[in-house]
């Protein structure tokens, strides 16, 4: 209906009613049993909605662009809703993204408080070697500021295109980190795909696709950052 801002200008202005009776009252507490109605209007609790994307080269992780790039929003089914991206990928980066209603969940999923994490196939230049990786895996001095130890796994050198594959699992969340981690041990990531978000994996999604998550799993997922 509106900001919490607004909200509270409107219990103050007698507003709003819980079961009949006029709240003017900040933090009243309600359950799903409540009626609530807001200038005599019953409110209905919206339903929650988890989707995840598997977020194709050329999409914006936003819901609109002023240079009319593709969004998120151009991609997701519609379910009646808004769906927001949690967290960001850069438009060059594919992979698994959670989108969804459930504020309260996607701050959680987003803090690196509830160490949630998140997988990268990096394709670098160059054959990146044990002191490369090791580095990766303690941290990197980016920005500033040092990120926080990662598992990092070497899995295969292509010399006819001079590229290595690793894969990074990170539970941070910082602009561009795996890009700026690569690129400050000299190994520049040429390709990047995130294939994991905690327990979820994109399969059997292509690029450009999405599903909408069952009930269990969106159970799961609010269990791992502890909401019920």
């Amino acid at each position: 209906m509106c900001s919490r801002r607004n909200a509270e200008v409107f219990i103050a202005e007698g507003r709003v009613r819980v079961n009949g009776v006029r709240v003017t009252e900040m933090g009243t507490k309600v359950s799903d049993e409540d009626v609530v109605e807001f200038d005599g209007q019953v409110l209905e609790l919206p339903r929650i909605y988890v989707a995840i994307l598997n977020k194709p080269k050329g999409v914006v992780t936003t819901l609109s662009d002023p240079e009319g790039r593709r969004t998120v929003l151009d991609v997701l089914p519609d379910v009646g809703t808004i769906l927001k991206p949690v967290g960001r990928l850069d438009q060059n980066t594919t992979g698994i993204l959670i989108c969804t209603n459930d504020g309260d969940l996607a701050a959680r999923l987003a803090h690196p408080r509830y160490r949630i994490n998140k997988e990268y196939r990096a394709i670098v230049r160059g054959e990146i070697g044990p002191k490369a990786l090791e580095r990766l895996r303690n941290g990197i001095v980016i920005e500033g500021r040092r990120t926080a130890p990662a598992e990092v796994e070497f899995n295969s050198f292509d010399p006819r295109k001079g590229t290595s594959m690793i894969t990074i699992t990170i539970h941070e969340g910082r602009n561009r980190q795996v890009r700026l981690m690569c690129e400050a041990v000299g190994h520049p990531v040429t390709d990047l795909e995130r294939t994991a978000i905690g327990f979820l994996r994109p399969k059997g999604l292509a690029q450009g696709q999405s599903r909408l998550l069952s009930k269990p799993e969106v159970d799961r997922l609010r269990k791992s950052v502890g909401l019920e």
